[in-house]
């Protein structure tokens, strides 16, 4: 197999990983010549290269540690860097000089640009107002918020003291939102009273004071104002304007208090698909090694970079985008529709902001493939070199089309990871070859293996993703669950000792990966396994289809495969298309990937971070409650599956 893209010999000496690489052999009279040594020696010497990371990456702490890995055989209590003490904030605010920290362009095409220097007085103006209210170490922090400068701001801040932060993007439902920051009872509600999306305004105040009066823990609600002055309601209790807010005449930090490697930072949540979401608790140290070391190395970030992610800050991708501070590049906050007013909007916004590192879904590449918008096509995308790719599997289909329609010269990398450890398990390297329908390589210190239902490493086979040592971004723990008795069930009942993380994936032969979906969602027709990436890659080829979702459907004694497609507009799934959908299957994966029943619907649910939900259609179909629909972007979907006479 020949790969799709090879980076130059200048990129390849260049590159930061390189520069590590050397780094290592230099002071550890080592002779690793290239990645696959790299990653055996990062996995063999877990404390040894965690600690590399640390120096190489320039991590600051007030005290430094006595030891960096103490318990490295119990998984996942073991201790990273124990007795250091360290600050968040002031390591992604350690630049204060002219260079633009953030750039932050609206749907409706305002933009604001913020210096380092301006960004931290910024912060500590707000800092300044959270130690007047009595904020501190381990009090919780909360944001309604759009993907805006006030958020960044606002969690800066919040950190800075050493108190947690946590967020949901305000496209969430009242419910959906008590899901979540009910569980952990903030003590701040930072929030606004519209957004933008689509060419709408959405007013959000009224769900907002539904919001606060259910969270008694609340003793303040702060409202950045999108635009324009106003007062606010005289029910929003405890509310008072951000410009009001916030301490004027403060231009530097007061301090950063100091916390220990593993306290708390974050809480992150899960879909909450089939219950109420679990809180994750991410830690500051191991939060931020994980994360230099992905942006450092993995990605190649540097100072000279524009970084831009498509996302909300109700998805992990901002918390890893906001990190891109540390390392001095340049973030480009957007928010709104990607699509609007068109499908060529984020391609004018990576040539307008000279944005380097595209960060997007492999979903919003098929839309832009299916508008038959070609960006390589006069838009200028010289300062582009690396495309990141998650949310849902990247198909072959999908790399082509980047290196056809998009730029020949890039790195394309197609990573995944999650919530659960707020980074990656698999992902890109600036040095290494791009194959297309791969993820180029295991992270540096993840011992990432393939296991089959017995347990066993296999290469060339599907099986369950698993980490099968310890790594400093494992988290903390869930909130609220003292025993750990949820925590250990999510990750570590299957195997013992080892992170199962959900995955159905494949090891290849050039040390990639291949995702098929995940483990739950795996399809099983008479005993096979199949992953719904398999059909889904094959299916949305087909002009005609937009998007599809595959379920296992009990049936007879045994499962059949139902494959349910959204169209374009005006196209009607007759017995012409079915036949061009089924023959597309059968040909390019195998007969017993062709669904049984195919069936045309207008929309399919999906999570609030913009992923399909197998299970919840999988429950209506067979009859199940769908527990939480407030963890869903369009619960209303849901009604196309109830009761179909196709199904029968």
């Amino acid at each position: 197999m020949q790969p799709i893209w090879t980076p130059s010999a200048q990129r390849i000496e260049a590159a930061n990983i390189t520069r590590f690489r050397r780094h290592v052999n230099s002071t550890l009279s080592l002779s690793l010549e290239n990645y696959g040594q790299l990653h055996r020696w990062s996995i063999l010497e877990r404390e040894s290269f965690w600690e590399a990371v640390w120096h190489f990456t320039g991590i600051i702490s007030s005290r430094s540690y006595n030891s960096v890995l103490t318990d490295g055989d119990k998984f996942p209590d073991a201790k990273w860097f124990q007795g250091s003490q360290l600050n968040f904030a002031e390591n992604l605010l350690r630049y204060q000089d002219d260079v633009t920290a953030l750039v932050f362009v609206a749907e409706n095409g305002d933009r604001q640009q913020t210096s380092y220097a301006e960004l931290h007085e910024r912060v500590a103006e707000l800092q300044r107002s959270l130690i007047d209210v009595g904020i501190q170490k381990g009090d919780r922090v909360a944001a309604y918020l759009p993907n805006i400068p006030e958020t960044v701001i606002a969690m800066l801040a919040t950190t800075s003291l050493g108190a947690v932060w946590s967020s949901c993007s305000p496209d969430f439902g009242v419910a959906g939102v008590l899901d979540r920051l009910g569980q952990i009872q903030p003590k701040i509600l930072f929030t606004t009273n519209q957004y933008q999306y689509n060419g709408k305004t959405i007013a959000i105040l009224e769900r907002v004071e539904k919001i606060v009066a259910s969270l008694p823990s609340l003793e303040r609600v702060v409202v950045v104002l999108a635009a324009g002055t106003m007062k606010l309601p005289s029910k929003l209790q405890r509310a008072v304007r951000y410009d009001e807010f916030i301490t004027g005449g403060v231009t530097h930090v007061e301090a950063f208090t100091a916390v220990d490697f593993d306290d708390p930072l974050y809480i992150m949540y899960s879909s909450g698909t089939t219950g109420s979401p679990k809180c994750i608790v991410h830690s500051v140290g191991g939060t931020l090694i994980q994360h230099l070391k992905e942006h450092q190395l993995h990605v190649g970030l540097t100072r000279a970079d524009a970084l831009f992610y498509i996302t909300t800050c109700g998805w992990m991708m901002w918390n890893w985008l906001v990190s891109g501070l540390a390392t001095g590049a340049t973030l480009v906050l957007f928010d709104g529709s990607p699509f609007h007013p068109g499908p060529r909007r984020m391609f004018d916004l990576i040539r307008d902001e000279s944005i380097s590192v595209f960060g997007t879904s492999a979903k919003f590449l098929s839309a832009v493939e299916k508008t038959r918008v070609r960006p390589v096509n006069g838009h200028g995308l010289d300062s582009l070199h690396t495309i990141l790719s998650t949310g849902s599997p990247l198909p072959p289909e999908g790399f082509q089309f980047v290196y056809e329609h998009i730029k020949k010269d890039l790195c394309l990398s197609s990573i995944s990871g999650g919530t659960d450890l707020i980074s990656c398990f698999v992902l890109g390297n600036p040095t290494l070859p791009v194959y297309a329908g791969e993820i180029q390589c295991a992270g540096l210190g993840m011992d990432v293996q393939v296991f089959n239902d017995a347990g066993e490493s296999v290469l060339g086979e599907k099986g369950e993703l698993v980490c099968t040592q310890v790594f400093p971004a494992v988290p903390i723990g869930f909130w609220n669950d003292d025993d750990d008795s949820k925590f250990h069930a999510a990750y570590f009942d299957r195997f013992q000792n080892v992170w199962a993380h959900g995955d159905f994936i494949e090891a290849t032969p050039r040390e990639g990966f291949i995702i098929y979906g995940r483990s739950d969602s795996v399809l099983n027709p008479g005993g096979v396994r199949i992953g719904t990436a398999e059909i889904y890659r094959q299916v949305e080829q087909i002009d005609q289809v937009l998007e599809s979702l595959a379920i296992g459907q009990k049936w007879d004694g045994d499962t059949r495969i139902v494959l349910f497609v959204v169209l374009q507009e005006e196209i009607q799934l007759d017995p012409a298309l079915l036949l061009e959908i089924k023959t597309v299957i059968r040909e390019n994966a195998s007969p017993r990937h062709v669904p049984a029943k195919v069936i045309q619907v207008r929309d399919l649910p999906r999570t609030i971070s913009g992923k399909i939900s197998e299970l919840a259609v999988s429950n209506i179909v067979h009859h199940r409650s769908v527990d939480n629909t407030d963890a869903l972007a369009n619960p209303k979907a849901l009604e196309y599956f109830r009761n179909l006479a196709e199904l029968q």
